[in-house]
């Protein structure tokens, strides 16, 4: 669910893009009461047909109305993660704009928070200091995990574990030693829906004045896609 979010002008659009799963997320706002969303799987064909769907998607606004791009920087597949940070890049260098890349596990942290805030009409300040904590399978039996904890006036996210490759053991061995209170949450299926997830972080660090270039976006593979 998107957050209400204040916006000094209704005429510009931020799009997101989510392509580190075999899924393909979009998502386009203004932040003024006007967001869509859409999450197509294209499996292997993502490369062929981004392009296509997401000419399609953006209409009726035009690039001129964008003032940003956000993107799903990883963890996830290698090929499709490069193709969405590709694509961002190349957007925000033709149309001179910024790009925000954006975790993967970063969007599921805030859609758990977003979630658990829309649904429960009193959350306590418990639930809100609470930190979540993100997995989520990588290749050859590993995992990438980050804890993560909502800011104050839920302005963003801290990370108090950056994105990281662990050994099942390591991973668990980090928990145990954990100070502070947490709730675990498995990314494993249906992250390109986090693609507003993806946008709203970056539209709280455009609040906050930021404005990356285009060449600031760079992915998070953690593994080499080949082992060495």
């Amino acid at each position: 669910m998107t957050t209400e979010l204040k916006q000094p002008t209704s005429q510009k659009y931020a799009l997101s893009l989510h392509t580190t799963t075999p899924e393909l997320g979009l998502a386009i706002s203004n932040f003024a009461g006007e967001t869509r969303t859409d999450v197509w799987n294209l499996g292997r064909e993502v490369s062929s047909y981004i392009h296509q769907y997401l000419i399609e998607f953006i209409k009726p606004q035009t690039w001129a109305d964008l003032a940003f791009i956000a993107v799903a920087k990883g963890p996830g597949g290698f090929t499709g993660t490069r193709i969405g940070v590709v694509l961002a890049r190349t957007l925000g260098q033709q149309l001179d704009i910024p790009v925000f890349a954006i975790s993967t596990l970063a969007a599921v942290a805030w859609s758990k928070y977003i979630s658990e805030i829309s649904s429960t009409p009193v959350v306590n300040q418990h639930n809100r200091n609470q930190a979540i904590a993100v997995e989520m399978p990588a290749q050859r039996g590993k995992i990438f995990a980050a804890i993560y904890q909502l800011m104050p006036d839920t302005c963003g996210l801290t990370a108090l574990l950056p994105d990281t490759v662990f050994t099942p053991e390591a991973w668990q061995k980090t928990l145990a030693n954990w100070n502070t209170d947490y709730q675990l949450v498995e990314a494993k299926s249906g992250l390109a829906a986090t693609v507003t997830s993806i946008l709203e972080l970056a539209y709280l660090e455009w609040q906050q004045g930021k404005c990356p270039n285009w060449s600031e976006a760079l992915p998070y593979y953690g593994q080499h896609p080949v082992e060495l």
